[in-house]
């Protein structure tokens, strides 16, 4: 157990603006035991070390407030045994008056997935008495009345649908699993203030939203390639321009050429015989991917989809070649492919 007095926390998830005000709320308990809000850290694990944390919590105060430690991404303090036994060490000793924080921002784009290391810091946290919790951020189905609440808190009042056209200029509604979610909660927090400053003591309305919030929808690896398996020219018009701003051209082709070779495997192989069923087995796939792959596979006719591999092999050797090209010309090139090679 930690000292009485001392506050540990260990918080993680894809809401950014939960896991800073999860540290709001622990810097809130340490003012109300003193009456003096404590002076405020906030380091990278990469940037700091045990010793560092010990040496601003293992003091108690004796005048004034006490001192909050937040680290942020704490992965690098625990990468050996010994580390971990380190910073262990250093949770039993943080003073009374004093807190210290972990926060991990999990990214909803890879599935959540977190270093096995981390686990030992939340179950230290935990044994001592510490507080933990994993934090999501609000998704399609409640994102809009989460954009309500947020702004009661903060005395605006929004008029009809004006949370939900928010919550959609930000990207919260896109429902595929590779969008990274961490800083919608964030951004829908700082355009809210704007709001508020720029209809003051006045309902913010759908066109007030629309007037003064960008649309800042985020980029679907998936959604894309998905829409280049279905041959869907609306659907890959609207995502082409977006991942060529946020994706490397390498990057775009070597997942093209990815999914095309699938989708050729999967033709051939049903070409053959193979059922749908069977290639669970054989492509060692999860169901519900096959049942993509062969459903996109059936859009193309004979030769079509080595054409759009050939295609693709066009851009890489576009984009690696000896003579020079502008950005307008590679991304005319895109364009091109997509009307020429897949587009039904």
């Amino acid at each position: 157990m930690i000292a009485e007095g001392a506050v540990l926390g260990a918080f993680w998830g894809d809401d950014g603006y939960g896991l800073e005000r999860a540290a709001d709320r622990i810097a809130d308990r340490l003012r109300a035991a003193s009456g003096i809000a404590p002076a405020r850290r906030r380091v990278t694990g990469a940037e700091t070390t045990p010793d560092a944390l010990r040496e601003w919590v293992a003091t108690a105060p004796l005048f004034g407030g006490g001192t909050l430690v937040t680290v942020v991404e704490p992965s690098p303090l625990v990468r050996s045994a010994a580390a971990r036994t380190t910073l262990e060490s250093v949770m039993d000793e943080v003073a009374p008056g004093n807190g210290l924080v972990f926060l991990d921002p999990v990214d909803g784009s890879a599935g959540g997935r977190r270093p096995a290391g981390l686990e030992t810091i939340r179950a230290a946290v935990r044994a001592r008495g510490g507080e933990t919790a994993e934090l999501r951020a609000p998704t399609e189905g409640r994102l809009a009345a989460w954009i309500e609440e947020r702004a009661r808190e903060r005395g605006i009042r929004m008029g009809r649908g004006a949370a939900a056209e928010l919550g959609r200029r930000l990207g919260g509604f896109v429902r595929e699993g590779d969008v990274d979610r961490r800083r919608v909660g964030l951004l829908a927090v700082a355009e809210l203030e704007k709001l508020a400053l720029y209809r003051p003591e006045r309902e913010v309305s759908v066109e007030d939203v629309r007037e003064l919030v960008a649309e800042a929808v985020p980029a679907s690896t998936w959604a894309f390639l998905d829409a280049i398996g279905d041959r869907d020219g609306p659907g890959i018009a609207r995502r082409l321009p977006t991942i060529l701003e946020t994706q490397p051209e390498p990057v775009i082709v070597a997942l093209l050429h990815r999914r095309l070779r699938e989708l050729i495997e999967v033709a051939d192989r049903l070409a053959t015989g193979a059922t749908p069923g069977s290639l669970v087995r054989t492509m060692e796939l999860k169901p519900f991917r096959v049942d993509k792959l062969v459903g996109q596979a059936r859009r193309w006719g004979p030769g079509q989809l080595e054409a759009a591999l050939e295609g693709v092999a066009e851009l890489d050797l576009m984009i690696k070649g000896l003579e020079p090209t502008t950005e307008a010309q590679r991304r005319l090139a895109f364009e091109l492919w997509v009307v020429e090679r897949v587009a039904a």
